[in-house]
């Protein structure tokens, strides 16, 4: 449609779940609409999900190389593509569009091991195009609430931090079941090494950075694979030392039997708390030394400037996860909007990027070291 910008996704075909959630998030605000896509590794698979997305037959490629290549030689070219596949094609795929002058938005984690993070860090630098990473707890208000009033420095001094991601999909060895979801993530040559800890950590540790403004500097962690064969972490434990000398814990898991998606941060200063969880997210909860507790409620006229402009419905009419993941589109789509008028790469610092990318690696590729040496190691 006119004016849209038009996306072309990579994987998300049949049986995946993150490739309709993209769709979705992107089309909720009407800046953008899919138009194109290579949605599976056949080509009869990728023309059936392209009948299923509506989208034009001659757009449904068997391959990213054709998509990219196809769509450069039409006038009504893709403006950027998403990332919708297993992590080990993350970087092949960032790095043929960057490369041919297509920006990305991709889904998280940026790569499959923090030497490819790496590689990319240097694609982007080199191909100055917009890059966005979808850690998609990052586009909710509360989250964004939660990270203005410790930027604000109300709680004065932050001492503590804690971040939790628990799930119980795959308390039982389901991989070898056919179950495609999770066939991907327990194969460390898709996967990459880390399982849990890639799948989700990544995701407790961007919040809990994101929202303290803090950085971890060294991690003491055990892993483990609870489940007998899986070749992959399941399980993590970890203690933190932050960069002004807090300290704090991350756990995440995908054997808490009865959790379904339980992710969960709070962080502590000298003057007060905050407490918010994935599970009630339009809620944030504000504890005080000397005072009352106070409940935050989205879309609310108190709010900061941040929290009040990811709201879309007036206060008492909830938002969730679609909403939360099109926030970050609608951000990408007017920094690409910008960038198409001829500024130089006007991400927002609010939408995660490719430093985002390279931290969520680094800290893979760290715990996986601190496991091996059952000891502290620098970040």
């Amino acid at each position: 449609m006119a004016g849209k910008l038009r996306m072309g996704m990579v994987g998300g075909g049949p049986g995946a779940f993150i490739g309709p959630v993209h769709r979705m998030a992107a089309e909720l605000d009407g800046k953008i609409e899919l138009v194109a896509g290579a949605f599976s590794q056949t080509a009869e698979r990728s023309r059936a999900a392209g009948e299923s997305f509506a989208i034009d037959p001659a757009r449904a490629y068997a391959s990213y190389q054709q998509m990219i290549e196809g769509e450069r030689k039409r006038p009504d070219c893709i403006d950027f593509v998403v990332i919708a596949t297993p992590n080990h094609l993350h970087l092949p795929v960032a790095a043929a569009a960057l490369e041919a002058g297509i920006p990305v938005m991709s889904d998280k984690p940026a790569t499959a091991t923090y030497d490819e993070a790496l590689e990319l860090e240097a694609v982007v630098a080199n191909a100055r195009l917009p890059y966005g990473l979808t850690h998609t707890y990052a586009g909710y208000a509360m989250v964004r609430e939660a990270r203005a009033i410790c930027a604000a420095g109300k709680f004065g001094a932050i001492r503590k931090v804690a971040t939790e991601y628990f799930q119980g999909w795959m308390s039982k060895p389901i991989e070898t079941t056919g179950h495609k979801q999770a066939a991907w993530r327990a194969d460390p040559a898709q996967n990459g090494m880390g399982g849990s800890i890639g799948d989700i950590g990544t995701h407790a540790f961007h919040l809990l950075e994101y929202v303290s403004g803090l950085k971890v500097t060294s991690i003491n962690a055990m892993l483990r694979s609870v489940v007998p064969g899986r070749r992959l972490d399941d399980d993590c434990n970890a203690f933190l030392r932050m960069s002004n000398g807090a300290t704090g814990t991350l756990a995440c898991s995908q054997v808490a039997a009865g959790e379904q998606n339980e992710m969960r941060l709070r962080i502590y200063g000298e003057n007060g708390s905050l407490e918010w969880r994935q599970t009630d997210p339009n809620r944030l909860i504000v504890k005080w030394l000397d005072g009352p507790e106070e409940i935050h409620h989205a879309a609310a006229g108190y709010l900061s400037s941040d929290a009040r402009a990811v709201a879309r419905v007036p206060a008492g009419h909830p938002e969730g996860y679609i909403e939360a993941f099109a926030v970050l589109y609608r951000e990408f789509a007017d920094a690409l909007t910008a960038w198409k008028q001829g500024k130089d790469n006007p991400l927002p610092l609010t939408l995660p990027g490719i430093e985002a990318g390279v931290r969520g690696m680094r800290f893979i590729e760290r715990t996986i070291e601190s496991n091996r040496k059952q000891a502290w190691v620098e970040f």
